[in-house]
């Protein structure tokens, strides 16, 4: 068998000891529901239901309100998700059709009162069949007769309700259209008047025509501005050159032209020039104050402040000096070209000037013109809609006018509702089925829920998990059967050949194998809540022990719940608590019960039975035990209700853990578990105790309470060892 057939098997096999377990409740459950359906069932009156089926077409032939496109009447949604079919539905199911329906037939309720809206759809049925255009509408009643009418009136006041619609859908219609016509017809004029306008301020014709002249327009322009950039250099290059020759600037250049073509500058500078050659001659051989001398001193500085204002008269006061009122007849050409060159360059430098002017005019409006047409395409587009949308209206208003008187539906019956042969309810084998089903599912969800709420620990590995300790024995559940013989409380002295001796024997073996470093003598069995079988545990591992012939003592020091004596059915009038007051000595309160078994009973249970056992007396008892004895065993009382055992332990060479799962709890054996890490005592290892016999290989297993100090175990077979 594969992991996973184990795994299902172990699921399988769980589930059944659940049911098995909590197999009152489930039946309840179970039989209370069935038992309900059935009594539901047959209290019921019969219902009965009827059917009947209305057709739709897509459209009429009536215009449509707004859309031009569509039709009055038309079955379609406003959006992708809407379903005509589901909105029809809804328009039978309104209030308005209802009502008219209860009111027409006089249908009352059970009270007699006049049937309520809510109630009545409660009973009708509206639902599209799938792949047509049919809507099916299905009445249910436990008169035969009634759903019949009622089906039958509802589609006549839903046809006569859709008619009205569809004539009020014209009628509105024609009256919307009339009342936008004018508007239509005033949105033309307006979007003519907008057109027309924006042309006037603009001062646009034809906008592609003005833009492709202008266009060619500009690159003209761009030409001459080239050529009159390049005459312009060659104006600038020569007028450098004869500047550099004549080393005058143009202001100088053209008031020495203009000098030289003065009769009068001229004549005074000659005649200037004249004084100036004689009074060079005359200094040669007169003296300065010589009158000759003199005189043309005074003559030649008259003439030069007449020349002064000769010059100052031509040339508007600019100062020249002398050596340039006089120059060769190269100078002057010189000078003269150089004046027609400058003139050539300012003329060019200004054409260079408009023609730039005139590409930035022509260039910014080409930019323009860009927008300009964007905004007449506007223009014209809204001239356009407008212009559309009022030859649709005036279209639409006559068809509507034509279409207004038309009794024109899209819905007809296909199918009149007829009365039903047989009710549809109650389904009495289905509602029975039903039932027992839910009874069942109820019942089983009952006690996994009562198992769920149950904290014991279930199983072996939910032990070892949590208290981390080895098992060392599993002890089978012991069952009282008719004709048995014995107790269930020593099985090892009763029925030596029972799976419990067994088990109780191979216990004792694991327990040689604890201790290695040193002989095993005295051990303290606990456990960790009262009702695990401790006592019943020590009893028979005492009893193995003594048939392997050791001498064993077992020391019941439970002082607050004594149960060794009940156990061997001794007498419990002296026994440790009066051996360690000093009551008695330990050899008078000792019992044999056994060969090689002797049994010290708790005794008198006293006051504080937890300072008599961390005693003096207590551990020299245990001494002496061990001396005279070849195995003590120590039955204590649980270990998270008192102290005593792990005060004991102390005495002991180990503790033996008793634990009983589906009577410990988690949470307890966690503080079990943490109470002994703290003492620091040796844990021998797990007794699990309760362990129900299987036929098979494996085995798992439930327990269930049945007095104060056993539980009952309740056992299903699993592919692994569970205990539960």
């Amino acid at each position: 068998m594969s992991l996973q057939e184990d795994q299902d098997s172990v699921d399988f096999k769980q589930y059944l000891l659940t049911l098995k377990k909590h197999w009152l409740a489930t039946a309840v459950v179970t039989g209370s529901i069935f038992g309900l359906t059935v009594l539901f069932t047959y209290s019921q009156k019969p219902v009965y239901e009827s059917e009947g089926k209305l057709l739709f077409n897509k459209t009429n032939r009536t215009s449509s309100l707004i859309d031009v496109s569509q039709k009055i009447g038309e079955l379609s949604g406003l959006t992708q998700q809407s379903n005509p079919l589901e909105t029809e539905a809804e328009i039978i199911r309104s209030y308005p059709i209802i009502q008219k329906t209860i009111t027409d037939l006089h249908l009352k309720d059970q009270q007699g009162k006049s049937l309520e809206t809510e109630k009545f759809l409660k009973t009708l049925k509206v639902k599209a069949v799938k792949g047509t255009d049919v809507l099916a509408l299905s009445y249910s009643s436990t008169n035969v007769q009634e759903p019949v009418t009622v089906l039958n009136t509802l589609m006549a006041n839903y046809l006569e309700n859709n008619l009205r619609n569809n004539r009020a859908e014209a009628t509105a219609a024609r009256k919307f259209l009339s009342t936008q016509l004018p508007q239509a017809e005033a949105k033309v004029l307006q979007s003519e008047l907008a057109v027309r306008r924006f042309k006037e301020a603009n001062k646009v014709v034809a906008l592609e025509e003005e833009a492709k002249v202008g266009v060619g327009k500009l690159g003209d322009l761009s030409d001459q501005i080239t050529k009159a950039q390049s005459n312009l250099a060659d104006s600038n290059t020569r007028s450098k050159a004869l500047q550099d020759e004549l080393g005058l600037n143009r202001q100088k250049a053209v008031a020495l032209a203009s000098l030289s073509q003065s009769n009068s500058v001229q004549q005074v500078l000659t005649e200037y020039q004249k004084v100036q050659d004689q009074l060079a001659v005359e200094r040669t051989k007169l003296q300065e104050q010589h009158p000759t001398i003199v005189n043309l001193v005074y003559k030649e500085a008259a003439l030069k402040k007449q020349l002064g204002l000769r010059v100052a008269q031509t040339v508007g006061g600019q100062s020249l000096p002398e050596n340039n009122l006089q120059f060769g007849k190269l100078k002057q050409d010189l000078t003269a070209a150089f004046v027609q060159v400058e003139v050539e360059r300012l003329g060019l430098q200004k054409r260079a000037v408009v023609l730039g002017e005139a590409y930035s005019s022509q260039q910014r409006r080409l930019t323009v013109l860009p927008r300009l047409e964007q905004i007449q395409r506007q223009l014209e587009r809204q001239l356009k809609v407008a212009q559309l949308t009022y030859e649709q209206l005036q279209k639409r208003m006559q068809e509507v006018q034509l279409v207004e008187n038309q009794n024109v539906g899209n819905v007809r019956v296909i199918s009149e509702a007829l009365v039903p042969k047989k009710p549809i309810s109650p389904k009495v084998p289905l509602n029975l089925a039903l039932g027992g089903f839910l009874g069942i599912l109820l019942g089983v969800g009952t006690a996994l829920i009562l198992e769920s709420m149950d904290k014991s620990l279930k199983t072996v590995e939910e032990a070892k998990r949590i208290l981390g300790y080895p098992v060392l024995g599993r002890i089978p559940y012991l069952a009282q059967t008719a004709g048995s013989k014995g107790t269930l409380d020593l099985p090892m002295r009763d029925d030596p050949y029972s799976p419990a001796s067994a088990a109780f024997e191979m216990l004792q073996n694991n327990l040689g194998f604890t201790v290695s470093d040193r002989e095993l003598k005295v051990i303290v069995v606990s456990s960790t809540t009262p009702g695990e079988g401790k006592s019943f545990v020590a009893a028979n591992l005492a009893v193995v022990k003594a048939q392997l012939g050791q001498r064993v003592l077992l020391i019941d020091a439970d002082m607050r719940r004594p149960r060794q004596n009940t156990v061997w059915e001794l007498p419990n009038l002296k026994g440790l608590s009066n051996v360690l007051v000093n009551q008695v000595e330990v050899e008078p309160a000792v019992q044999s019960v056994l060969v090689n078994l002797d049994v010290l009973t708790a005794g008198t249970i006293p006051p504080n039975p937890a300072a008599l056992l961390d005693s003096q007396r207590m551990a020299a008892l245990v001494q002496e035990a061990a001396k005279d004895y070849d195995f003590v065993i120590i039955d204590t009382p649980p270990l998270t209700l008192f102290p005593d055992g792990l005060m004991l332990s102390k005495l002991a060479d180990g503790i033996l853990l008793l634990v009983r799962p589906g009577v410990v709890e988690s949470d307890t054996a966690a503080t079990t578990k943490a109470l002994l890490e703290q003492s620091g005592q040796r844990v021998l290892g797990m007794v699990i105790n309760g362990v129900a016999n299987s036929g098979t290989k494996y085995g798992g297993y439930y327990y269930k309470e049945k007095g104060s100090d056993k539980k009952e175990m309740r056992k299903v077979d699993i592919p692994k060892i569970r205990i539960s």
